[in-house]
């Protein structure tokens, strides 16, 4: 996957496309991302001793990372990244863009 945590990324499909935010979370099993601020449900809690009072909270629930587009910060277009090795014989990521290396 060539997503990583902390990249600001696009919901490019769903009831919360077009919304942006950071990868929380990367769950590479399930092909899924955890954004923050996007695919937001109410969960109804128990309580259950003194730590969890109980009540309705909003959770966070992943995406799947087909669903996600990368916004390049030097662009600031969504596009796909690539992979580069440059003669330090480092692999890099690179906007296909703008053609500008991903830290």
């Amino acid at each position: 996957m060539k997503l990583h945590r902390g990249d600001i990324v696009k919901i490019k499909k769903g009831k919360d496309a077009g919304k942006e935010g950071a990868i929380e979370e990367i769950i590479i099993a399930e092909d899924k991302v955890l954004v923050t601020g996007v695919n937001l449900f109410k969960k109804h809690r128990k309580p259950k001793g003194e730590k969890n009072p109980g009540g309705i909270i909003t959770i966070n629930k992943p995406v799947p990372a087909a669903n996600v587009q990368y916004i390049c910060k030097k662009c600031k277009q969504p596009t796909r990244l690539g992979y580069k090795i440059e003669k330090d014989g480092k692999k890099y990521r690179y906007c296909k863009k703008c053609k500008e290396i991903v830290a």
